[in-house]
C-alpha cells in the first residue's frame, strides 16, 4: 500500500503531464482523477483545488530548474563557464518546464494568489545567483563590472526577453548557436574596441 506522500507525488506527476498538454485553463479535476486512477474525492483528499495541484506542479518544476542550475554551475570551473552554464541550462530548461514557464509568463494566471509569490521568489533567486557569479568573476579578474547588482538585473531581464524569440521555429542546433552568440555578446559587448 502506498503511503500518503507517495500518492500525493503520483498525483503531482500525473497532473504535471496533463497541465503541460492542456494548460491550466483546460485541465479539469476529472481528467487528473482519471489519469491518476483515483476517484475525484480522493484527489480532493490530497488537494483542495485544481489551483492547489497546479501550485504543487509549478513548485516541483521550479525545484527541478534550481537543481539543474546548481548542478551545472557547480561543475563549471571559472566564472565565465558558470555564466555560460547558467544561461544555457536556464534557457533549455524553460522548454522542458512548461508549467513553470507558464506560471512565469501567462497573464491569465496572475489572478492566482500564489503565482506572484512564485514569480517574485524565482526572480530574486535568479538575480542573486547571477550576482554571485558576477562577483566571483570581478574578484577573480575575469569580469570588469562596476555594479554587479545592476548587471545581474540587466542580464536576467535580457534572458527573460529572449525566452520566446529564442525558440521560435528553431531547431536544437540553432538554439545552441543563438545561445553561444548571446553569451559572446555578454562577454565581449558590441562596442568597437
Amino acid at each position: 500500500m502506498l503511503d500518503k506522500d507517495e500518492v500525493k507525488e503520483t498525483i503531482i506527476g500525473v497532473a504535471r503531464q496533463i497541465f503541460t498538454r492542456f494548460g491550466f485553463r483546460k485541465t479539469t479535476m476529472d481528467e487528473i482523477a482519471l489519469a491518476s486512477r483515483k476517484g475525484k474525492s480522493s484527489i480532493y483528499y490530497y488537494f483542495s483545488s485544481k489551483e492547489d495541484i497546479f501550485k504543487a506542479v509549478v513548485e516541483r518544476e521550479a525545484g527541478i530548474l534550481k537543481q539543474e542550475l546548481t548542478k551545472a554551475i557547480s561543475m563549471a570551473e571559472s566564472p565565465e563557464q558558470k555564466l555560460k552554464a547558467h544561461v544555457k541550462v536556464r534557457m533549455h530548461s524553460m522548454e522542458k518546464l512548461a508549467n513553470f514557464y507558464s506560471a512565469m509568463k501567462d497573464e491569465y494566471l496572475s489572478h492566482l494568489e500564489f503565482i506572484e509569490k512564485i514569480r517574485k521568489k524565482y526572480d530574486q533567486e535568479e538575480i542573486a545567483r547571477m550576482e554571485s557569479i558576477l562577483k566571483e568573476g570581478v574578484e577573480g579578474g575575469f569580469f570588469e563590472i562596476d555594479d554587479t547588482g545592476l548587471a545581474s538585473i540587466a542580464i536576467v531581464t535580457a534572458l527573460k526577453g529572449l525566452e520566446i524569440p529564442l525558440f521560435w521555429g528553431a531547431e536544437e542546433k540553432d538554439v545552441d548557436k543563438r545561445l553561444d552568440h548571446l553569451i559572446y555578446i555578454l562577454f565581449n559587448g558590441i562596442a568597437r574596441k
